[in-house]
């Protein structure tokens, strides 16, 4: 007899969802079986990247999941049909879970900046990534059938005697010894690759490992279970060398100090000049190019620019009060360049370029309003306001890393595929470690595609429990 029936790999929104699912589903079933989930980081700390998380949840006000406007691909979906046909049926079902365990959502219509989603809404908790894991674990705790192994950092898969089948995990425990725990099932969800330098430097490049990284959990990404995978024949998706880079105000005194909006001004590296189209996409896809143009070409140094017009729209908004402090802010160009540590001189050229550059009329920020520049390059092809109405204000930024793009391919039951898209037997993956894409679904998906396959592989792993043999006196 195995030690359990199932092994979760990680504790973040796909581990703890799953966890929580097998046993709750076991129970309702009338059947008996046991879940340990394998948690590389200490008791108390904030391992991985959902804890950390300060999600938008992309749903629609039925709780149902909005796709993307601007249809950006980051994976093939020749073969995912099924799959993101799955995510938009189950999203629904996953966020009744959620707030059946606690999790209170907060809809909330956008009125001021063009979402990457096809409505101007979202959902959010207050208590962010945390709040839901926290939900989901004290849950898990009401089972005495489940054990949550702190500090285990599993090291590799097992196979049966015949190698036909993953039926365990071997972790390393707080005191360095090794441990192995047999499982019928296996579900691998312990998140990317941001915390380990070697992965980074072999799949970005030599100056990966210095990407600093959004929040201080993700160190215990090491990225485990892709290679624990890889290692027994598991395909991925073909963008390992993918990542998903914030900009961050390098003044912030806390983790996740991101800004957005870039879009509504200008952003310059340390020379004073533009470097990209600012208004080429919505508000989080401008954002993300950005940031990795600023850490792959422009020394790690941007700066966004703006003025009075757009900080006054924006007032009390998300969009940049995400942060613990204001922007630098000046009556004129150069005395805002001073701020900053930019030439004032070389600030008052670009200002000057991008304004003459402006063509008429007014600006709308909620949607590609084609105010564009002209004769300037790199152009703007949308939301092109002159920078002309003191106060100025700037935020110094650099990129950070959130998240890795690549990971497992999976089907639409969480099953990991061999490189020929036949499934491993014994062996899910749900959460980031299964990569990350968008082909008209928004960035905003990654709580609900974690929390929904984690939930479909617990649900799944306990249909296959054997029915409880009755008692006979």
């Amino acid at each position: 007899m195995p030690d359990y029936d199932l092994v979760v790999v990680g504790s973040g929104f796909a581990g703890s969802a799953a966890a929580l699912s097998f046993l709750e589903t076991a129970e309702k079933a009338g059947r008996s079986g046991r879940v340990a989930l394998i948690e590389s980081g200490k008791n108390g700390t904030w391992p991985g990247a959902s804890r950390w998380a300060k999600p938008f949840l992309a749903l629609d006000r039925d709780n149902k999941l909005l796709r993307g406007r601007a249809g950006r691909v980051e994976w093939s979906l020749s073969s995912l049909v099924e799959y993101w046909r799955r995510l938009e049926d189950e999203t629904p079902n996953t966020v009744k879970f959620m707030e059946d365990h606690g999790v209170k959502l907060i809809h909330h219509d956008e009125e001021d900046a063009a979402l990457d989603f096809e409505e101007q809404h979202f959902a959010y908790t207050v208590g962010g990534g945390k709040e839901i894991v926290d939900f989901f674990l004290s849950h898990v705790a009401n089972h005495e059938n489940a054990d949550v192994l702190w500090d285990h950092e599993a090291v590799n898969l097992t196979l049966d005697k015949n190698g036909e089948r993953v039926n365990g995990i071997v972790a390393c425990k707080p005191d360095g010894a090794l441990r192995s725990i047999t499982a019928d099932t296996v579900a691998l969800a312990c998140g990317g690759f941001e915390g380990n330098p070697e992965m980074l430097t072999q799949y970005l490049g030599e100056d990966a490992a210095d990407l600093p990284v959004i929040a201080r959990g993700l160190r215990y990404n090491r990225g485990a279970g892709i290679r624990m995978a890889m290692e027994v024949g598991a395909g991925t998706t073909g963008q390992l060398g993918m990542v998903h880079a914030e900009l961050v105000d390098t003044r912030a005194e806390r983790y996740h100090s991101a800004i957005w909006g870039q879009n509504y001004g200008i952003v310059v590296n340390e020379d004073s000049e533009r470097f990209r189209d600012e208004g080429e996409d919505y508000i989080f896809g401008a954002s993300e190019s950005l940031a990795y143009e600023t850490w792959r070409r422009q020394n790690q140094k941007s700066y966004f620019i703006t003025d009075k017009t757009v900080m006054d729209r924006f007032e009390g908004s998300w969009v940049y009060e995400t942060i613990n402090q204001p922007p630098e802010q000046s009556d004129t160009i150069g005395g805002l360049a001073g701020k900053l540590g930019l030439d004032p001189a070389r600030l008052e050229a670009t200002v000057g370029e991008f304004n003459a550059a402006c063509g008429p009329g007014g600006w709308d920020p909620v949607k590609m309003d084609g105010k564009k520049t002209s004769g300037i390059t790199p152009p703007k092809s949308n939301w092109a306001n002159p920078i002309a109405e003191a106060p100025f204000s700037g935020f110094p930024m650099t990129a950070h890393v959130s998240f890795t793009f690549g990971g497992l391919k999976v089907d639409a039951d969480g099953r990991v595929l061999s490189a020929n898209e036949a499934p491993i037997p014994g062996l899910f993956a749900a959460g980031e470690i299964t990569g990350h894409f968008h082909h008209k679904h928004p960035p905003a998906t990654s709580v609900l595609r974690a929390s929904t396959f984690g939930r479909i592989i617990g649900a799944n792993a306990a249909k296959r429990l054997p029915e409880k043999a009755e008692s006979t006196v």
